[in-house]
């Protein structure tokens, strides 16, 4: 086979699928907007910084210490 064939092939496949990616991004995007959880999770309102010491967090965050390892 032709290499130059080739290559067009293999170039027009990667354009392809980076047009159908970029498609669910624009996907993903309007539905975060429209104000859909992700995941099952419950959304968190956010507040200006600030504001008060006294801010929730979500209950997979409150054991963020323990999780990561290290010094």
């Amino acid at each position: 086979m032709n290499t130059n064939l080739l290559l067009t092939i293999l170039i027009g496949a990667m354009v392809l699928v980076s047009v159908l990616q970029a498609i669910q991004l624009f996907s993903l995007q309007s539905t975060l907007v429209s104000g859909v959880s992700v995941g099952g999770s419950k959304s968190v309102s956010s507040s200006p910084a600030g504001n008060s010491g006294s801010a929730q967090l979500p209950s997979n965050l409150e054991n963020l210490p323990s999780m990561v390892g290290g010094c």
